[in-house]
């Protein structure tokens, strides 16, 4: 095929051509000449060429209506160019239109000859000039790449329906030009239009060519970026066998995938369509690119079940004044030589020039294109009509400026380059450097009108010069879906996971198919389909649906609760039951066994435990910076106050008995010396506390280590030196107090007093030994819980163990509150001292105590120095 383009000098050195030449469709003389390629003839038989014959000629049939009217609009064009005055004047304008046929094989001659002419030889030279100065065209990607290829060193080229990308490349196209956008904006309008409606999940089907192919590899790109899953991606072209196309809508009808990208050609859309309709699809929702979404050719009604619903990005729609009128005007008659207008006429009206062909009427002539609606008369859908007419424009601005500034037609690329320009509807017409219009669209929808038949809705746009977030608009309200639905389609691999889950991908398969996991503890998804959890600020938690963080629940033993009222209820009775005991005691100040008790230090002593029993009440309720002072600094006094007036007891008793006269116990068992026992040993403890507040103090403080979902508020010890020398210093006079108490716990008397207080000691150290660990050990709030029981059991068992046998004397067994009982018969009870008459040294049979002669003057002595040790 290329040969029959090649020019070579024979031997008497003519030019001459090989081949046949190729004839332009249609044609018209003028100073300057426009060259046009358009897919006038869509149809080829389809073959297998083989390797060892000669190819049969391409014969091209059945006229495509739209592209005839592209032809037309460019005569339309030219003769307003012609008829005007103010653009070329004085210049005519002529053209040449080749039919391109939709292919490249036709395309390749068809550039031939653009280049070359119509002459069979062309003189000594094969060197010379075209006489074409420009080229509108082509139609289709692929045979347009041809042209460009092809044309590029003679030529420039304006495409009006060419949008592949690579049509862009400056480098590989310095001299193409178009005025319909880029696929580069489409696909991506595509991919945000998919996107907007929540189709992750989407089957593609692409023409097999330039136009498909990189179209829908941008758009998958593109889909990516954004989430979407493309579960097929099939291509078909126009010449395909009937066997790829069965294929290619099996797949489709198998698929899982409710929406179908259709990144394909009208041709190829229409032998999709009539497969289609032989399986019977139908329930698809398919979204379409601008070559065929507003194509009046498919919008029939055999299809409307098919594609009613369809939406997609088409051209802007305009208006061409008079251009309706023009081709109402086409006749046969205008150029009766042409074969073409023929054939169109025959088309058109289903008639035949030719009488001798049987069954098919004769047409008259007559015949009037006013009463036909098709393709070609139908101008309420201007688009690609209108790009065909800013191309003849943009090619007759540039021939103005080249010319007015006296320049060669080699410097037109200069000049088409520079074009800015408004047609009478006032659109402007410029290009970019890589030769783009501005990439504007409107978003079409397939509806029907009251008649039921297909109409395009423009329900939207798309503007890729605006910012981002601003360059697709949609009216929602105005859609409708396949099955004239106003519910949106849903297309996805896995069902949307809800707030409070994230989805979790599916070994072996895209990430649009997942499972979905709820979020774990503590975090939140608060969208649909998140991807990841979000984990709460540390003071939240998630909610229990995992869609909202919410503040966590501080905890601390609080009075409402029913651990910490029963704990305020045992602290309080205790409190109490101390206070009968001091009210028992005072209303028997005077009897013996009370004297006998040493008075002022068992008040001092009931007056420690009330506070003792009342300090556990601060370790319940919210912990404040005061509080968390007040109670431990409460607790190691209390407790130093209690234990040091059990200890100078204790003391008070081994002293009187390890006396060797009764004049050395005054000095030792003086009331102010045992005040100043008690007063010296609580002091100590206030010391400690004081240093412990000063460097360290406690403080509130948020756990939100132990415990995730909530937060433990505590009092935090500050130092912990300091806290553990409080309990320490505590400890170390309860161990002073037990082994004082276990030495005179056999001293001779009815009521040995020492035998209760090394009971009370064994149980008090019991009680804070076992206290450690579990202190140590225990969560949240039962740490205080554990520190309020230590504090009540130590507090009951120095009540019970010290004050209840003297009780239960008092109130039950008042026959034993008296002096004789305390006495005996030949003993002298003075509180803890027992006198006896016996000869030997001994009290009661052991070492260690005094002897008392059976004389009165003895027995005065003693109660006087007893009164003096406050004990009476």
């Amino acid at each position: 095929m290329v040969a029959m383009g090649v020019l070579t000098e024979d031997e008497t050195g003519l030019c001459e051509l090989l081949g046949s030449p190729v004839l332009p469709v249609l044609s018209k003389s003028g100073d300057i000449t426009i060259g046009g390629a358009f897919s006038v003839y869509t149809q080829t038989p389809k073959s297998s060429p083989s390797l060892t014959e000669t190819p049969e000629p391409l014969i091209c049939t059945r006229i495509s209506f739209r592209e005839f009217r592209f032809a037309q609009t460019m005569i339309f064009a030219i003769e307003e160019i012609n008829n005007s005055s103010s653009l070329l004047p004085n210049i005519s304008v002529g053209y040449k239109i080749f039919d391109s046929c939709g292919s490249t094989l036709p395309s390749t001659r068809a550039a031939m000859g653009l280049i070359n002419g119509q002459e069979k030889t062309f003189g000594k030279s094969c060197t010379g000039q075209s006489t074409v100065h420009a080229i509108i065209g082509a139609s289709k990607s692929s045979s347009t790449i041809c042209y460009a290829y092809i044309l590029f060193c003679f030529l420039f080229q304006i495409s009006h329906f060419s949008t592949c990308a690579c049509l862009s490349n400056r480098k590989e196209h310095p001299s193409f030009f178009r005025t319909i956008p880029s696929d580069y904006y489409q696909s991506r309008a595509l991919a945000q239009l998919v996107k907007h409606f929540g189709w992750t999940w989407v089957g593609a089907v692409r023409s097999d060519n330039d136009y498909g192919n990189n179209g829908m590899a941008t758009f998958i790109e593109a889909a990516t970026q954004e989430g979407i899953c493309v579960e097929y991606s099939e291509a078909i072209s126009w010449t395909s066998l009937d066997e790829q196309v069965e294929r290619v809508v099996r797949v489709i009808k198998t698929g899982t995938a409710k929406v179908v990208v259709a990144f394909l050609g009208y041709d190829e859309m229409d032998i999709l369509l009539e497969e289609a309709l032989r399986q019977n699809i139908t329930g698809l929702q398919w979204v379409g690119s601008e070559s065929w979404i507003t194509s009046s050719n498919l919008a029939l009604r055999k299809y409307s079940g098919i594609l009613t619903g369809s939406i997609g990005f088409a051209i802007k729609k305009a208006k061409i004044a008079g251009l309706q009128e023009f081709l109402l005007q086409v006749h046969p008659s205008q150029d009766p030589q042409n074969h073409i207008l023929k054939e169109f006429w025959e088309e058109t009206f289903g008639c035949s020039f030719q009488p001798s062909l049987k069954g098919v009427k004769q047409c008259s002539g007559s015949e009037r294109l006013r009463d036909i609606k098709n393709p070609f008369t139908d101008v309420s859908e201007l688009r690609i009509s209108n790009n065909v007419y800013k191309a003849v424009y943009a090619v007759a601005h540039a021939m103005h400026s080249m010319l007015k500034c006296g320049e060669k037609s080699e410097e037109i690329a200069k000049h088409i380059q520079d074009v800015n320009f408004s047609l009478q509807s006032g659109e402007k017409v410029y290009f970019d450097e890589r030769g783009d219009p501005a990439a504007t669209y409107q978003l079409v929808n397939w509806q029907k009108n009251s008649a039921g038949d297909p109409v395009f809705v423009t329900v939207g746009s798309y503007d890729a010069s605006l910012p981002d977030g601003k360059q697709f608009t949609i009216k929602e309200m105005n859609l409708t879906w396949f099955g004239e639905s106003k519910q949106v389609p849903i297309s996805v691999c896995s069902e949307s996971c809800f707030p409070g889950f994230r989805q979790a991908v599916i070994k072996g398969k895209p990430i649009c198919c997942f499972s979905c996991i709820a979020c774990a503890a503590g975090e939140i998804s608060n969208s649909t389909n998140s991807a990841e959890c979000s984990p709460c600020p540390l003071e939240y938690w998630s909610n229990e649906d995992h869609n909202k963080c919410v503040p966590k629940v501080i905890e601390f033993l609080s009075y409402e609760e029913t651990m910490g009222a029963l704990l305020a209820g045992f602290s309080l009775f205790g409190a109490s039951l101390t206070l009968v005991v001091s009210f028992v005691f005072f209303w028997f100040r005077h009897t013996p066994l009370v004297k006998a008790s040493n008075s002022e230090l068992s008040f001092f002593l009931l007056l420690s435990l009330t506070l003792c029993f009342l300090c556990a009440l601060t370790f319940i309720g919210q912990p404040t910076d005061w509080s968390c002072m007040l109670r431990h600094v409460a607790f190691g006094i209390t407790f130093a106050l209690c234990i040091s007036c059990i200890l100078t007891k204790t003391i008070t008793v081994v002293i009187a008995f390890t006396a060797k006269r009764p004049a050395n116990t005054v000095p030792q068992c003086s009331v102010l010396l045992q005040r100043m026992g008690v007063l010296g040993g609580t002091f100590l403890q206030v010391l400690i506390c004081v240093v412990w507040l000063t460097l360290a103090p406690p403080f509130p403080h948020k756990n939100t280590v132990y415990a995730a979902e909530r937060i433990i508020l505590e009092c935090s010890l500050g130092s912990s030196i300091g806290f553990w020398v409080v309990l320490g210093y505590i400890g170390l006079l309860a161990v002073l107090c037990l082994i004082l108490a276990f030495l005179a716990r056999k001293l001779p008397d009815n009521f040995n007093e020492a035998k209760f207080i090394t009971f009370s000691m064994l149980i008090f150290i019991a009680v804070w030994v076992t206290f450690i660990p579990a202190y140590v050990s225990s969560p949240g709030k039962f740490t205080v819980a554990v520190e309020i029981f230590a504090i009540l059991a130590s507090s009951f068992g120095l009540l019970f163990c010290i004050f209840a046998p003297k009780c239960y004397i008092l109130l039950l067994k008042p026959e034993r509150n008296t002096k004789n009982h305390m006495m005996g018969r030949n003993q002298l009870v003075i509180g803890p001292f027992s006198c006896h008459s016996h000869s030997n040294n001994t009290i009661g049979g052991r070492p260690g105590g005094f002897v008392m002669e059976s004389s009165n003057n003895m027995i005065r002595f003693w109660r006087a120095n007893l009164k003096t040790l406050g004990i009476r």
